[in-house]
């Protein structure tokens, strides 16, 4: 990287990441925040909402496959931007759509570019910060998602009116911002700035093939199941949930996502800062720090299964916060991991996880709009949802701790 460039560059650039997050996620919550409208204007059921998550998650798993693979052998300087564009670009034509089929394919393309986002954006972070560094950038980074779905229930309100239709204004908006990112992107870089030399020790060389009959890549592969079926189970559902599983009015309901996303915001930010305290009032290492993190983030996810027993009012609203905040706090930890696998695999490893997890969590959202269809409830899905994570903890301390590191550094990343 050209030593012209300043370390507080470094920060400004993971700030343009975090913004490029924070599109992703207002291009992807718009549905979610407009699913009560959608559904009556295009007559679906709740099982043929959650077919249209599992279609964006499927393409998603495509995506990540193919961008995970681009992003150790394309510039990331050229790749970045032609997904931002491809994505931005979905969001506009789903505000064109007219029914079911229309908008399931508008979804799955959406799906198949965003998927591009984060082995582009670990690329990034990879080869601007130090080892020590990453978990705090990648909270940087991460915590886009909750500012981007912040903001988008308060965009949606001022645009949407009584009008049924009205949501596919937001649609378009939203995907504008993302065009203008992209010549932000270029204005801010140079084609050589994350260029990153790669120790090329034969010694130290692990082959792709050999990573991925570890037990450490299986270690993750379980861990980001867990995290993202969390995640992703509440991002989708929850303001279904609000409005027709607890009474709460539209505006109501909107409003308290974006406070969700503030919490889920704090988490993530919190994951980051608890991290580098512990490495250094305990003298844990980096890795150990985040395994900690990780598990007082499950801890936070646990609180769902009250939601068995609280009814509209505060408590159920407290509870929910703090799912929040432990379901987004997971995901820096698990960033940090992928980037302890391999120094020269990260876009790759990136988007084998990305393909996996994603290809066996959509289906999730189908089976839970069928279980609200047969039992009128959304609550047995959301507290088993957030009870996932817990797979993680269990499985890094079967497979992860059982393989050896080749090199004890290795831990301290």
């Amino acid at each position: 990287m050209p030593t012209s460039r300043s370390s507080l560059w470094k920060w400004y650039l993971c700030g343009l990441l975090l913004l490029a997050t924070t599109i992703n996620y207002m291009d992807r919550q718009t549905l979610a925040n407009a699913a009560t409208r959608v559904t009556k204007e295009f007559h679906l059921s709740q099982e043929q909402y959650g077919d249209v998550e599992l279609a964006f998650g499927w393409a998603f798993a495509v995506g990540s496959l193919l961008f995970g693979f681009l992003a150790d052998r394309v510039k990331v300087y050229w790749l970045y931007p032609v997904v931002l564009s491809g994505w931005s670009l979905m969001g506009i034509a789903s505000a064109h759509t007219n029914g079911y089929w229309p908008l399931l394919m508008c979804r799955v393309l959406l799906g198949f570019f965003e998927a591009g986002h984060w082995p582009c954006a670990l690329k990034t972070t990879f080869a601007l910060l130090e080892p020590k560094d990453r978990t705090m950038g990648n909270s940087v980074l991460q915590s886009g998602a909750s500012i981007g779905a912040v903001v988008t229930p308060p965009l949606m309100i001022w645009l949407m009116t009584d009008e049924l239709s009205s949501w596919r204004r937001a649609f378009e908006a939203i995907g504008y911002i993302g065009l203008v990112w992209v010549v932000v992107w270029f204005l801010s870089m140079r084609k050589n700035d994350l260029d990153v030399k790669v120790e090329d020790d034969p010694s130290k060389r692990e082959s792709l093939g050999g990573i991925l009959l570890g037990g450490r890549f299986w270690a993750l592969a379980m861990l980001i199941f867990g995290a993202q079926t969390c995640w992703h189970l509440f991002r989708v559902w929850l303001p279904k949930f609000m409005q027709e599983g607890r009474g709460y009015p539209e505006v109501e309901a909107l409003a308290f996502n974006s406070a969700y996303y503030i919490g889920t915001d704090v988490g993530c930010i919190m994951a980051g800062f608890i991290s580098l305290w512990l490495a250094r009032r305990f003298g844990l290492s980096a890795h150990g720090a985040r395994r900690w993190v990780y598990a007082g983030a499950c801890v936070l996810t646990s609180f769902s299964v009250l939601l068995f027993w609280l009814p509209k009012g505060w408590p159920l609203i407290g509870a929910l916060l703090c799912v929040g905040a432990g379901a987004l706090a997971l995901f820096p930890c698990y960033y940090s991991f992928v980037q302890e696998l391999s120094d020269r695999h990260v876009g790759r490893l990136t988007g084998l996880l990305s393909t996996w997890v994603w290809a066996v969590s959509s289906p999730m959202h189908k089976l839970f709009g069928r279980l609200v269809d047969e039992t009128k409830s959304f609550d047995l899905g959301m507290a088993l949802a957030g009870l996932a994570p817990w797979l993680g903890v269990i499985a890094m301390k079967l497979f992860w701790d059982r393989q050896k590191p080749k090199d004890a550094a290795v831990q301290e990343r």
